[in-house]
């Protein structure tokens, strides 16, 4: 049969974890599946006060980026990086960067992480907290690439008249980064410095 032979985890066979393993490898081959159709619940997740979905802000920020002439990771990630909000509304750049990590460049990872820090600057005086929370962050070499980020392709999304492509629309890219190897080198690039593309590229 397939399915393992134990009821707690010590009791396992060899054969139980090879068969897991394949089994966790095919789940993890659905991966874009599941994010896309995450992605399709936002359509009828508005959170009170906005003037457009949460679905419709994904897809605008990834218009944008894509319209730049972002690179995938970029396109991808700029998707994805409101994806935790319905989940963990406290820390949903945190969640949503954990999803993207293992498959993005670190650029584009780290961005994601601490989008919530870096948009304070537009709306923390109103509140009374420090809009210069960012300021943390100022050795990272990602602290402009993260401003940028904000400025050109999230804090600007909230149009309910742009024209923004449709979810179907970005299924190729999210399919390519979640295909790839987990955690390669090659891809992360930790350390290295792409920034978003010039405007008017």
């Amino acid at each position: 049969m397939d399915i393992v032979s134990f009821t707690q985890m010590k009791d396992g066979t060899r054969e139980d974890y090879q068969l897991l393993r394949r089994k966790e490898l095919e789940y993890a081959g659905k991966v874009s599946d599941r994010l896309m159709a995450e992605l399709a619940k936002l359509e009828h997740d508005t959170l009170p006060g906005y003037r457009i979905t949460r679905l419709e802000h994904s897809v605008q920020s990834a218009t944008r980026a894509h319209r730049d002439g972002a690179d995938i990771d970029w396109i991808v990630s700029t998707l994805l990086h409101d994806i935790g909000d319905a989940l963990a509304p406290m820390n949903h750049d945190r969640f949503s960067a954990e999803i993207i990590r293992p498959f993005v460049r670190d650029e584009c990872a780290w961005t994601v992480e601490h989008h919530g820090a870096f948009q304070m600057v537009y709306y923390a005086h109103h509140m009374d907290w420090d809009p210069n929370t960012r300021d943390a962050y100022r050795d990272s070499p990602y602290f402009q690439t993260c401003a940028d980020f904000c400025e050109r392709w999230d804090q600007s999304s909230f149009d309910p008249d742009y024209g923004s492509e449709p979810l179907e629309f970005f299924r190729s890219y999210v399919d390519q980064v979640f295909a790839r190897k987990p955690w390669d080198d090659d891809v992360l690039q930790k350390g290295k410095v792409v920034g978003l593309p010039p405007l008017g590229a």
